[in-house]
């Protein structure tokens, strides 16, 4: 299976609304690595990296994300594999 890099913002009501942790929760269960953080300006941005196809499933989650938040805007670009992270990590 193909390595791949995503990095996606997802913005709408996405804080507040544990948006982090359930991405995390997924990630963690998915084997993904990488992180997730809130951005000052509302979105929530993430970087992961794995299988490409458990990239597609973290993808579908985060343009739908966890019961209470309502995404408006999911924007995403691949980038290329570097294998850089242990973990998937909530940023602060």
């Amino acid at each position: 299976m193909e390595k791949v890099r995503v990095h996606a913002f997802v913005s709408g009501l996405v804080q507040g609304v544990n948006f982090r942790y359930y991405t995390k929760q997924l990630a963690d269960k998915l084997g993904l690595k990488g992180w997730v953080k809130n951005l000052p300006d509302g979105r929530v941005e993430v970087v992961a990296e794995g299988d490409e196809l458990e990239i597609n499933e973290l993808i579908k989650f985060l343009k739908k994300g966890p019961r209470g938040a309502k995404v408006l805007n999911f924007e995403i670009e691949k980038e290329e594999y570097q294998g850089e992270f242990k973990y998937f990590d909530i940023v602060y």
